[in-house]
């Protein structure tokens, strides 16, 4: 044997083949067992009686290393653009564990950089922690520190932000941050990565490499999204920050911009850039950075479902702004085809209840695709005369984010005539038949 030790690269050659790979630290009841981490990012044990030799490879520069080189690197080029990188956490920022072999997230700014020592080659970078901020546990407050982040940062002088996040909830989250940056002289670029750092597979570095180049190259300024285009690591898209959504568990692909198209291609092999639709915001150093973080914290948002209550409904009264998720068109159950549904007589008046102790309802669809019709069919019809307002094409969390921005920076009155109108491009003036499924 050799005297590798848990994070070391090494060669196992056992009696049926040849495994590389990390090694990891074996359990305290599995010492006979030898677990390796593979390149995909897998873990595997090998049964140390059938083991031959074990090998060390050479080893990969360490993060203090690459931080070196990056250093150096930006020393050379202090011409390059200025890139700010907003540190939350999620899977972007994660690394291999080599005592476990799980994957936990690293929250030192500087590993981020570390990891990525190409990106030198790209700007000059800051890399800033706000916040432990995992997706699934993300409140408007946390949207307010991102918000304060970014102001600090652009006055800086910075020529673009890069906010890296988890990203099961990044599409909502980069709506939200839409609504709140009400005017801004530089892009705002949402990044995340569907596989950690330390896998084979991982496309953290792709996103990562492509976002900093649409910063460093075009000229574009807004909130945006960067997240692959496909399952290979040729391209990257910058996608719609209201219209996007999160569409796969686990491919790299699984963001797609909805009823829309993407707004450019990001080449990360020879960095190039095709822009795909000219209707965005240009870079202006003279225009001035607003921000209105403040969102309204009761306003909910309802799927509608076979089956449901009219105390589902009533569960809202009270609440500022309800976005309901609605089926089709932009319909709830509320009339009695047959005797099985006569409990659903009590559901249009227990919403009528939830509008008039003042809450703003917003109809969406569930369908993504398309817009809301409702008066069409008789039941859409029904909601509106209640109060209900069509939400036009705006994907539900979109609807969510943009109702409670709406409520707390405007008059109630104003939110009824804003929440339709087209204020971040989170809604389409019509809809194209060439955007389903692109």
């Amino acid at each position: 044997m050799t005297a590798a030790k848990p994070g070391d690269s090494v060669e196992v050659v056992t009696s049926e083949e040849t495994i590389k790979g990390t090694l990891l630290q074996s359990p305290e009841l599995e010492k006979d067992v030898v677990i390796i981490k593979l390149s995909s990012g897998y873990n595997i044990g090998i049964d140390k009686n059938k083991i031959r030799k074990i090998s060390l490879l050479p080893q990969q520069k360490t993060a203090a290393e690459k931080m070196n080189v990056v250093a150096a690197a930006q020393k050379m080029a202090l011409k390059l653009p200025k890139i700010s990188i907003l540190h939350t956490g999620g899977t972007i920022a994660s690394k291999v564990d080599y005592r476990t072999g799980a994957v936990y997230s690293s929250f030192k700014p500087e590993d981020l950089l570390g990891m990525f020592p190409e990106l030198a080659d790209i700007a000059q970078f800051d890399s800033v922690f706000i916040s432990n901020m995992w997706s699934d546990d993300l409140r408007f407050k946390h949207f307010e520190l991102i918000a304060k982040a970014v102001e600090k940062e652009a006055k800086k002088g910075v020529d673009g932000i890069i906010i890296g996040i988890g990203t099961d909830n990044l599409a909502v989250a980069s709506a939200a941050m839409a609504f709140i940056v009400e005017s801004t002289p530089i892009p705002i670029i949402f990044v995340g990565a569907q596989r950690s750092s330390d896998r084979g597979s991982s496309d953290a570095a792709v996103n990562l490499t492509c976002a900093a180049t649409f910063i460093a190259k075009s000229d574009f300024s807004g909130v945006a999204i960067c997240m692959h285009e496909n399952m290979s690591d040729n391209d990257c898209s910058i996608l719609p920050a209201c219209k996007t959504q999160k569409l796969h568990t686990s491919r790299r692909d699984a963001f797609r911009p909805v009823n829309t198209t993407a707004i450019a291609r990001v080449n990360y092999d020879s960095k190039s850039i095709t822009v795909l639709r000219k209707d965005y915001q240009r870079k202006d150093k003279n225009r001035k950075l607003v921000l209105k973080p403040k969102m309204e914290e009761k306003v909910g948002l309802l799927k509608i479902h076979v089956n449901m209550f009219s105390e589902q409904f009533s569960f809202f009264k009270g609440y500022k702004g309800l976005v309901i998720e609605g089926t089709g068109l932009g319909h709830t159950p509320g009339q009695v085809p047959n005797e099985f549904a006569a409990i659903h007589k009590k559901i249009y008046p227990a919403l009528k209840s939830v509008i008039d102790s003042g809450c703003v309802v917003v109809m969406t669809s569930q369908c993504l695709y398309g817009r809301v019709q409702m008066h069409v069919y008789d039941k859409g019809t029904d909601l509106t005369k209640l109060g209900v307002i069509p939400g036009e094409d705006m994907l539900p969390n979109t609807a969510f984010v943009k109702l409670a921005w709406l409520l707390s920076n405007h008059k109630k009155a104003e939110v009824k005539e804003l929440i339709t109108k087209n204020l971040r491009g989170e809604i389409s003036e019509r809809t194209e038949e060439r955007v389903f499924l692109i």
